[in-house]
C-alpha cells in the first residue's frame, strides 16, 4: 500500500513517472487512431496556435486603442485606471473560474476513474498520486483560461511597454494561482465525497450544468427581448469602465498579483515585488495546505466511498393507510394489466431517480418559462400596423393569438415528448432481452411506453396552459377547450414519435444522454414537428373561420372537436399499430 512506501522515493520522481505514463497512454491512442483522426487532431493544435496568436494581436490593438487620446474624450475621463484593473480581474477570473470548474472534473479523476485501485495499491506516496491526479485534470482547464487570458496580459504589457520581467512573471502567477484552486478545489471534492456517494454528486452536478447551460444559451434572446435598440453612449461607457475598475481594490487578496503585475511592469519594484510575493506566497501555502490535507483524507476517503457505495438500504416496511385511493387503484387495475403497470412504474422510478435523465425533462419546463415570458411582452396583442386590415380579419387575429396559449402549451409538451417517448423502446438498453423473453406482448410495451411519456407532456402541457390562461382571462369554455386540443395533440405527437421510434429502435448505448433511435427515429421527429402546427390548426382553424364568418362560437367548437380529435387519434393509433409487429424482432441480427 501507499503507507508502507518508502521514505526516500521522491515525491517529484513519482509524480513525473505517473505523469509519463499518462502521456505514454494518451500518445499511443493518437498513434494507433486512425489517419483522420490523428489529421484532425493536428489541425486542430495549429488552429489552437492560431487562435492565441489572434487574440494577443487583439488584444494589443484593442488596449492600445483605449489608450488612445480619441477615446479619452468620447469616454470623458482617463482609462487608465481601468487598464491598470485589467490584470487584477483576469486573474481573479482565472481563480474563481479554476476552483469553480475543477470541482467536477476532479471528482471524475479522484474518485471515478478506473485506474484507482491500481494508483492506490502502486509502491507510490499518496501524495504523489494525488498531485498527479491533480494535474491531469486542472490542465485542460489551466490551458482554456490561459488561451485566453495570456494574450490578453500579454498584450497590455506590450502596448503599455511593460518592462520584461513582468512577462514571464505573469505565466508564473498564471500557474501558481491555478494549482492553489484546483487544491482547494480537490479538498471540496473529498469533503462532500465523505458525506454523499460520489456518483450522485456527478449526477447532481451534470444535472444543474445541463440547466445553466440551457439558461446561458437562451441568456441573449432574454436580454434582446427585455432591452432597446439603443447605442451606448460615452456616458455609459464611462460608468462601466468605473465599476470594473472597483473591483480591483487593494483590500481583496486576489487582486494583489494583478496589482503587483502592473506595479512591476511600470517600473514600481518595491510595491511590485512585495505584492507579488506575498501572492505567490498565499498560494503555495494553499497548495501545501491541500497537499498535507489531502494525505490524510485521500485513501481513507477513497476506502470509505467504497465500503459505502456497498451498502444496501433497508427498506422500511410500508403500512397501507386504510381506504386510501382503494377505488383509484381498482379503477386503474381494471383498465392496465398488470404488467403495463409494472413497467410504468419501473420507468417512472428510473425518470425521477437518474439526474442525468432529468436534466433533459427540466429543459422543456424552462424553454417554456420563457418563451412564455417572451410572448407575454406584447400582452396578446395584435400589432397595430398601418390601421388599414379590415375589422373581421382583426377580430380573428385577436382570437388566434388568444389561443395562443394552446401553441405554446403543445410547444412544451412537444419538447418534452422528444425526450421520452421517441427514445421510450431504446432506453430499455442491454436489459431489453429481459422484457423480450418475457411473456409479453408487444401492445403490453407499446401502452405502457405510451403512457410513460405522454403523461409528464400532458401534465406539463396542461400547467401552461391553465397559467397562461389566468393571465389572459380565457373564458371557461375556452379554456377546457384548451384541454381537450392540448391532450388531443399530444396524443397524436406521442403515437407518431413512438411508433417510428420502436420500428429501428436502438440498444447499443451506454450514457443515457447519447441515446439513438436510428434514422426512424429521426424521422419521427420530423414529422412530429410537422404535427405540431397541422394538429394546433384542427382545433384553431374552425374558430378563426367562424370569427371570420361572424358566426356563433359553438359551431367552430363542434367543428374543431370532431375533426381534431378524428385525426389526431388517428395519429395516435395508426403508427403504433404499424410498430407492434416490428417489437418482437428488436435486438436481432
Amino acid at each position: 500500500m501507499n503507507a508502507s512506501a518508502p521514505v526516500s522515493a521522491s515525491l517529484s520522481a513519482a509524480v513525473l513517472k505517473l505523469l509519463r505514463l499518462r502521456f505514454q497512454i494518451t500518445f499511443n491512442s493518437f498513434r494507433h487512431a486512425k489517419t483522420k483522426t490523428r489529421i484532425w487532431t493536428v489541425i486542430g493544435l495549429f488552429g489552437l496556435m492560431a487562435l492565441a496568436a489572434f487574440i494577443f494581436w487583439i488584444s494589443w490593438l484593442v488596449l492600445g486603442f483605449l489608450r488612445s487620446p480619441e477615446l479619452a474624450e468620447y469616454v470623458g475621463s482617463n482609462v487608465t485606471v481601468f487598464l491598470q484593473a485589467v490584470p487584477a480581474l483576469i486573474l481573479t477570473a482565472l481563480f474563481l473560474g479554476i476552483l469553480l470548474t475543477s470541482f467536477g472534473v476532479l471528482l471524475q479523476a479522484l474518485y471515478l476513474s478506473g485506474d484507482m485501485d491500481f494508483l492506490l495499491a502502486a509502491p507510490v506516496p499518496i501524495r504523489a498520486v494525488f498531485i498527479a491526479k491533480l494535474l491531469q485534470a486542472v490542465l485542460p482547464n489551466f490551458g482554456l483560461a490561459a488561451l485566453f487570458g495570456l494574450p490578453i496580459l500579454y498584450g497590455l504589457g506590450a502596448s503599455a511597454g511593460y518592462n520584461f520581467l513582468y512577462f514571464p512573471l505573469v505565466l508564473i502567477i498564471m500557474v501558481v494561482l491555478t494549482m492553489s484552486a484546483a487544491g482547494l478545489s480537490a479538498l471540496l471534492v473529498m469533503a462532500v465525497v465523505r458525506i454523499f456517494p460520489a456518483r450522485r454528486i456527478a449526477e447532481v452536478l451534470g444535472f444543474f450544468g445541463a440547466i445553466f447551460s440551457m439558461l446561458c444559451s437562451q441568456s441573449g434572446n432574454l436580454t434582446n427581448s427585455m432591452r432597446g435598440g439603443s447605442d451606448p453612449s460615452g456616458k455609459q461607457l464611462d460608468g462601466l469602465l468605473t465599476v470594473a475598475a472597483r473591483f480591483n481594490s487593494p483590500w481583496i487578496p486576489l487582486n494583489w498579483a494583478g496589482q503587483g503585475l502592473v506595479a512591476v511592469g511600470e517600473g514600481r519594484w518595491f510595491l511590485g515585488l512585495l505584492l507579488v510575493s506575498m501572492s505567490l506566497g498565499l498560494a503555495l501555502a494553499a497548495f501545501w495546505f491541500a497537499l498535507v490535507t489531502a494525505e490524510r483524507w485521500y485513501y481513507s476517503g477513497w476506502a470509505g466511498m467504497q465500503v459505502i457505495s456497498n451498502k444496501k438500504k433497508v427498506s422500511l416496511p410500508v403500512q397501507a393507510a386504510a381506504g386510501q385511493s382503494e377505488w383509484l387503484a381498482g379503477l386503474i387495475a381494471q383498465i392496465l394489466p398488470a404488467p403495463v403497470r409494472a413497467i410504468i412504474r419501473r420507468d417512472f422510478i428510473i425518470l425521477t431517480r437518474d439526474l442525468r435523465q432529468m436534466s433533459q425533462l427540466v429543459s422543456p419546463l424552462i424553454f417554456g418559462l420563457l418563451y412564455s415570458f417572451m410572448f407575454f411582452r406584447n400582452n396578446g396583442q395584435a400589432p397595430a400596423g398601418r390601421g388599414e386590415a379590415p375589422g373581421w380579419f382583426m377580430d380573428s387575429f385577436r382570437i388566434l393569438l388568444a389561443y395562443g396559449n394552446i401553441g405554446m402549451s403543445l410547444f412544451v409538451g412537444w419538447m418534452l415528448l422528444g425526450q421520452l417517448s421517441g427514445n421510450g423502446i431504446s432506453r430499455e438498453g442491454k436489459t431489453f432481452w429481459i422484457l423480450k423473453a418475457a411473456p409479453l406482448p408487444p401492445s403490453y410495451l407499446l401502452t405502457a411506453k405510451f403512457i410513460v411519456a405522454y403523461l409528464p407532456a400532458l401534465g406539463m402541457g396542461w400547467f401552461f396552459l391553465g397559467g397562461i390562461s389566468i393571465l389572459q382571462g380565457i373564458p371557461f369554455v375556452g379554456f377546457l377547450y384548451g384541454l381537450l386540443a392540448v391532450a388531443m395533440c399530444l396524443a397524436g405527437m406521442n403515437g407518431i414519435q413512438l411508433g417510428f421510434g420502436a420500428l429501428t429502435a436502438n440498444f447499443d448505448w451506454e450514457d443515457p444522454r447519447k441515446i439513438n433511435s436510428g434514422r426512424m427515429g429521426c424521422l419521427g421527429s420530423i414529422l412530429t414537428g410537422l404535427f405540431l402546427p397541422f394538429g394546433f390548426s384542427l382545433f384553431i382553424a374552425p374558430l378563426w373561420v367562424v370569427a371570420a364568418l361572424q358566426l356563433p362560437m359553438a359551431f367552430g367548437y363542434l367543428i374543431g372537436f370532431v375533426f381534431g380529435t378524428s385525426i389526431t387519434g388517428l395519429c395516435a393509433w395508426l403508427p403504433l399499430k404499424m410498430a407492434q409487429s416490428r417489437i418482437s424482432r428488436l435486438g436481432e441480427a
